[in-house]
């Protein structure tokens, strides 16, 4: 078997050739452009009615510009669990926010989450992208911006839109906010590194952020 079975809790390769496609708003007959398969052939391994050889598959991982890891790798319990005490912090250079990640990467995941420290005074820059997001506030106030609406969210509040809303947000007290931040921007697919805290347990280098991490709405 190439990919775990729905038997095992696990999506079937279909399923993840189809959500890694729709992700990237390509057409089967894109896909098979790229991979150098029939549109015929894709249509049927993504309805699971035909199962691709080890080659036809790293075809179709390449025409999806990932590896053939994706269809075949899930985490484990200890790479899915993040302790509190433990977790990675992290910043990007010339960023004054810190983070802490707290999503895992298998396969056919779409979403991203951390928890943001925003420092007093902080104000971000105005962004429109793909995909959608949800803010929740844990500690502190932001004053978040929405389209033409602005408004003040404080501990407990939450807010959840699609990205290619005009967006921006900022810190306008004296006290660092803290918020939990979940989006389906593939946000580790790149070889861009951070910096990462003296206090982060992880070795330098061992994560890898997108270099378009600035559509967390963070300004450089």
């Amino acid at each position: 078997m190439l990919a775990r079975t729905e038997d095992d809790g696990h999506p079937k390769v279909g399923a993840l050739i189809r959500a890694r496609r729709r992700q990237l708003h390509m057409t089967l007959q894109a896909l098979g452009d790229a991979a150098d398969v029939s549109v015929g052939y894709l249509s049927q391994v993504e309805r699971d009615h035909a199962t691709p050889s080890l080659g036809t598959l790293a075809q179709i991982a390449r025409g999806l510009g990932v590896g053939i890891d994706y269809f075949i790798a899930a985490p484990t319990a200890r790479e899915a669990l993040t302790r509190a005490s433990e977790r990675q912090r992290f910043s990007i250079d010339g960023s004054s926010i810190i983070y802490e990640r707290l999503g895992a990467d298998f396969p056919g995941n779409v979403l991203s989450s951390f928890v943001m420290t925003v420092p007093p005074g902080y104000r971000s820059e105005t962004v429109a992208h793909e995909g959608e997001e949800i803010l929740y506030v844990l500690e502190g106030s932001i004053t978040q911006r929405l389209d033409d609406q602005e408004m003040v969210m404080s501990a407990g509040d939450s807010l959840h839109f699609r990205g290619n809303r005009p967006h921006s947000w900022s810190n306008h007290t004296a006290e660092p906010a803290k918020l939990l931040w979940t989006g389906t921007l593939a946000l580790f697919r790149s070889s861009a590194k951070p910096k990462l805290l003296p206090e982060a347990t992880h070795k330098p280098g061992s994560l890898k952020p997108a270099k378009k991490i600035v559509t967390h709405k963070e300004k450089r």
